[in-house]
């Protein structure tokens, strides 16, 4: 699969966010964005989404023009930098709300095996995000985007996450932000700047 964005313009109050940015993404290439605070790297994963509109971005994929808002053509997931999950919700329930196997979660994360019938804000933030992560890289989309997956989640975490992410990369296509740059740098086949 390949996914094209082009020609991306966003304005704030007048101000220019972003103008004729270009990214493209495939399967089996993780693809890195770079950039300062506020340069828009968050913007441009919900436009790619389809929760935020811009003033102009075409999108393509396998050079097919979409349309519609790319969440309603059930080839995307998205993890946004926030929680996702709502707080109250049990950590099985959740499993089985995604169709992911909370078996092959535990085997790659047997520290997590007696959170199974918590609710999701009994964990700490890093390992609420661990589970978040994992969800939506086992959806069944042909393209992910990560905005700040690594932020927050002990080293260990982070390397565990990393193989799962270049293991899902072989049949999706993976885009991913994240302040912790050297991260990104170390996963990624194809980096873009963002300025």
């Amino acid at each position: 699969m390949v996914f094209e964005i082009d020609n991306v313009e966003l304005y704030f109050n007048k101000k220019t966010i972003l103008n004729g940015v270009y990214l493209k993404a495939q399967t089996n290439t993780i693809t890195g964005i770079l950039g300062r605070n506020g340069c828009g790297k968050s913007c441009l994963l919900s436009i790619i989404f389809g929760s935020l509109s811009s003033k102009y971005a075409l999108i393509r994929i396998n050079n097919k023009p979409i349309t519609k808002a790319l969440y309603l053509t059930n080839q995307v997931a998205y993890l946004p930098q926030f929680y996702f999950t709502p707080n109250q919700i049990n950590i099985n329930k959740l499993f089985k709300l995604y169709k992911v196997s909370w078996k092959d979660f535990e085997a790659k994360f047997p520290e997590f095996k007696t959170y199974k019938s918590k609710t999701i804000n009994y964990l700490s933030g890093g390992e609420r995000r661990v589970i978040e992560i994992y969800l939506i890289l086992n959806t069944p989309s042909n393209l992910v985007l990560l905005d700040e997956p690594f932020s927050n989640i002990s080293p260990i975490y982070i390397e565990k996450i990393k193989q799962i992410i270049k293991r899902v990369n072989k049949t999706k296509a993976i885009v991913l932000t994240d302040h912790s740059y050297n991260e990104v740098i170390d996963i990624a086949d194809k980096i873009y700047l963002l300025k």
